[in-house]
């Protein structure tokens, strides 16, 4: 298997689809207002370790591609997306791959996490898809300040249901790093998936006429070559494990912190 191979293929996708449309192996967790919420259920024996997650959202008043050009939108994430602290393409990997890096507050006591990811997205007919994971860029490591999250699998399913209406489905499985446990790290994820989302409904919704007033026919996620990214090897790239990262303890912080705030 060459380094290159890094770049997912129509397989992964072909899973990636698989695993939000299935109906076996989840447990629901929420289901009300046209949202519903899954967990996995992990396999008999298995280690206990960070739930894969799955909302579904029944939206009625934007359609598919509004909702994937949301997603890609870098630029209109910065006006909608309130916990980012910072964001970036750091490169362009082939006509469907990009690689990034995402950085969000996190609540006091906890310190605030990051991420570098390997993004790569297909559109087939009316469905699209769009997959991350993280990866180790050479010029991108961990910072003191920042817990650097590991992403193992996340991303979107949206499939037209109608001119302006789709079906958004968000998976994922992701370690936050850090010392929280695990059980408090499925249930904040449980609880606030159904928010994200909202929140990036509501994004949908306004996108068009935001778009209209900021370069209307820019979007390189489906005009290649309108990118000016730099490019980059694939090869140059491995994927970050979860357990490749040190877990930062934030409690000894947290009693640093507060002593100091005594004092």
């Amino acid at each position: 298997m060459t380094r290159a191979s890094i770049l997912p293929d129509d397989e992964v996708f072909a899973d990636f689809k698989r695993q939000c449309l299935s109906s076996e192996n989840w447990l629901s967790k929420y289901n009300k207002n046209d949202m519903q919420v899954w967990i996995e259920i992990p396999p008999p024996n298995t280690a206990p370790k960070v739930h894969k997650i799955r909302c579904k959202m029944a939206i009625k008043d934007v359609s598919a591609a509004t909702m994937y050009d949301v997603i890609h939108d870098g630029e209109y994430r910065k006006t909608w997306d309130p916990n980012m602290l910072e964001s970036f393409d750091i490169a362009k990997l082939s006509d469907n791959a990009d690689v990034g890096y995402y950085s969000w507050n996190c609540p006091k006591p906890l310190k605030n996490r990051d991420v570098v990811t390997l993004r790569s997205w297909q559109v087939k007919d009316d469905e699209y898809i769009i997959i991350n994971f993280s990866v180790k860029h050479p010029k991108h490591p961990t910072h003191s300040n920042l817990v650097r999250a590991v992403s193992i699998l996340t991303g979107y399913y949206i499939k037209n249901t109608g001119p302006n209406s789709c079906t958004f489905i968000y998976l994922s499985q992701a370690d936050p790093k850090g010392s929280l446990p695990k059980w408090v790290v499925n249930k904040a994820s449980q609880v606030l998936a159904p928010r994200v989302l909202k929140s990036v409904h509501k994004a949908g919704q306004k996108y068009p006429e935001w778009k209209r007033q900021n370069r209307p026919n820019q979007k390189p996620w489906l005009h290649p070559e309108q990118s000016s990214l730099p490019k980059m090897n694939p090869a140059e790239l491995s994927i970050q494990r979860a357990d490749s990262l040190e877990n930062v303890d934030e409690t000894s912080k947290m009693d640093a912190q507060e002593n100091e705030d005594s004092s």
